[in-house]
Order: structure tokens, then sequence, then C-alpha cells
């Protein structure tokens, strides 16, 4: 089994920053990519930021030059450091991971449980 425990959600005024982690643990062979979606209320999920195994980023246009993304492979940890926060970064963010288990080796999408992210004006 495997599983994706974000942090470091919270509560920030306009124009501060936030940084976000997620560990995943368990029966890991390899982690393929890793990213952050957010989805805000009424609204569908959006890509954030993604990172791949061979280090290429992708941002959504909204965030590019205010979020960036980064992952430490020896702790299967991705974090999303977030500056100059808007309103409308205001939402859950979930973390995830397609993740080849060492028990199906397999690549399988797996996310985590959301951490809320509120941005006040």
């Amino acid at each position: 089994q495997v599983h994706l425990v974000e942090s470091g959600g919270g509560l920030v005024q306009a124009g501060g920053s936030l940084r976000l982690s997620c560990a995943a643990s368990g029966s890991i062979f390899r982690i393929n990519s890793m990213a952050w979606y957010r989805q805000a209320p009424g609204q569908t999920r959006e890509l954030v930021a993604e990172t791949t195994t061979l280090g290429r980023t992708n941002y959504a246009d909204s965030v590019e030059g205010r979020f960036t993304i980064s992952r430490d492979s020896a702790k299967n940890t991705v974090y999303l450091e977030m500056n100059s926060l808007l309103p409308e970064d205001t939402a859950v963010y979930y973390c995830n991971a397609v993740i080849i288990s060492s028990s199906y080796y397999y690549p399988y999408e797996y996310w985590g449980q959301g951490t809320q992210v509120t941005v006040s004006s």
C-alpha cells in the first residue's frame, strides 16, 4: 500500500508565502512523477505544478513565477513553495503521484487527502 501525506496548509494574508510538503510512503518501487493540484469551491480540480523523474517541471500560467515545485527523491517528498499569494489561490491543494509499487510493479496514480490554503485580502 502507498500513501501520500500532505502538510503545510493554512491561512495567510495576500502577498504572503506558504510551503506545502507531501511525503509518499509504503511499498514504493519507483515514483514516476509528483504534482500538486488544487480545487476551489464550485470549481474543477486543476493542475498547479508537476515534476517528473527527469527533473522537468510544468506550471499553470496562473502560478508561473510565484510558485516553485521541488522534489527530494531520497525522502520521496515533493514541495510547493508559494510566494506572492493571492486570494484567488485559495483552494484545497492535493498532492498527486504516479508510483510503481513493489507489490504490483505497475504505475498507479495516488492522491493525498488535501490541505486547505486560504489567502485573505
